[in-house]
Order: structure tokens, then sequence, then C-alpha cells
């Protein structure tokens, strides 16, 4: 199992290296469009190869979907926190009301705590 992962990371690494060199002609990114810039007053702008805007989109892009998912789960971990409290109580319920192993009869031992 652990040469096939090595294996899947080795032709991942492969295809991203592949990719990067193909794409290496420089990139302008720019914040603003340049008659809006004008504008604002704001013109920034930054120089990259291609392969590194690519690689940025898709860090940020999984960033973002990380983020999305644990926002969207938070009502599912709030229940299970919920949930886990309420179990935990009720064992200890459970602990307080069960009868001692010393009287001998579980049975006799519920009827004596039920009549005292």
């Amino acid at each position: 199992m652990r040469f096939i992962r090595l294996l899947v990371l080795a032709a991942i690494a492969i295809a991203l290296v592949t990719v990067a060199m193909a794409n290496r002609d420089p990139l302008t990114v720019r914040l603003l469009p340049d008659e809006l810039a004008a504008l604002v007053g704001l013109n920034w702008e930054i120089t990259l190869p291609v392969f590194m805007v690519m690689l940025a989109a898709m860090v940020v892009g999984v960033a973002l979907g990380f983020v999305w998912e644990w926002l969207r789960e938070h009502k599912h971990r709030a229940t299970a926190a919920s949930e886990g409290k309420e179990r935990r109580r009720l064992e200890q319920e459970v602990r307080k009301a069960a009868p001692s192993s010393e009287k001998g009869d579980d049975v006799l031992a519920l009827l004596e705590r039920k009549s005292a």
C-alpha cells in the first residue's frame, strides 16, 4: 500500500513539473482593469510565470473549499457534541441507578432500592 501511495505521489509530481515546464511564460496579473485603476488611482500588478498563477489559483480554491465545508458541517459537529454530553450524563445516571453487586441478586436489589 505504501508503494502505491508513493507511486501516485510520484505521478502527481511528474505531472506538476511537466505543466510547470510547459507554462514558464511570464504573465502579468493586475488587480483592476486599466480604466478603473486610473479612476481609482490604484494600479497594482505583478508578473509571474503562468504555472505559479495556476498553482496559486488551485491553492486558493482548495482553501476556500475546506473553509466552506468546515462552516457547512458546523451544525453536525455541534449536534455530535451535545449528543456526546447527553450520553455521558445518561451513563452517569445508569451507574448511579445500577444495583450493587454485593447484594447478590439484581432483581432483589432493585426491589429493595425501590421500597427504600
